[in-house]
């Protein structure tokens, strides 16, 4: 298993600039755990554990409204690492996590995290450019609810998921994508209906499949 592990942390931006003998030291520290579908696995203002790796599965975080709703700010799959925020600064979970399928996850405890950022100056300073990164695609999230129709984007989801194994396969269903944009599911599939009568798409069974990414790009505005 701790090959594994040292494998899959090798993968990772965090990761890739440390030895075989630092890797085997972290693959050593890991917690495995695994969760059926739509099980919590942690909650939204709890301490935070430390830094979850995806093995394999489908993990959404998420925020819940003050009348229940909730919204899925990130839908994550095998390789994604999460919880990264409050790994680092110690503070509670920022936002909720739950499976969307049978999940399998590692945990880097907080304190084991800490202390290799003070061992390795590489890896704190990876550290610090994949947190300026992750601010970046909030960012941009934010611009995509505030200043764009659910059409585009849906449009824009379509074709990250097109290029993002972690966004599609089971468990990303059209409730899932409902939360993630920020609307509803019977909108999701209206304005799915409408991108097939564009032409830009296709339903394959329960897949989508993109026909003219052309089209499908205009209507994203990119």
């Amino acid at each position: 298993m701790a090959d594994t592990v040292k494998d899959r942390l090798r993968t990772l931006v965090y990761f890739e600039v440390l030895d075989d003998a630092a890797l085997d030291w972290l693959a050593g520290q890991m917690v495995r755990r695994t969760f059926v579908p739509g099980e919590t696995i942690f909650i939204e203002g709890e301490p935070a554990a430390g830094l979850w790796l995806v093995e394999r599965g489908r993990v959404k975080i998420y925020k819940l409204n003050p009348d229940g709703g909730e919204h899925a700010l990130h839908i994550l799959g095998e390789g994604n690492t999460f919880n990264d925020i409050a790994a680092l600064d110690g503070g509670v979970n920022p936002a909720n996590a739950a499976s969307l399928s049978d999940v399998t996850v590692w945990l880097l405890p907080s304190d084991v995290l800490a202390e290799a950022i003070e061992r390795y100056s590489a890896l704190a300073l990876k550290v610090i450019r994949a947190l300026a990164a992750r601010v970046r695609y909030l960012v941009g999230q934010i611009e995509d609810l505030a200043l764009y129709s659910v059409v585009v984007r849906l449009a824009r989801f379509l074709l990250k998921q097109s290029e993002d194994p972690a966004l599609s396969g089971p468990g990303v269903t059209r409730v899932a994508i409902a939360a993630h944009l920020a609307t509803t599911p019977q909108t999701i599939s209206n304005v799915l209906r409408a991108l097939e009568d564009t032409g830009a798409i296709r339903f394959d069974r329960h897949r989508i499949l993109i026909e003219r990414e052309d089209i499908l790009r205009s209507i994203a505005m990119l």
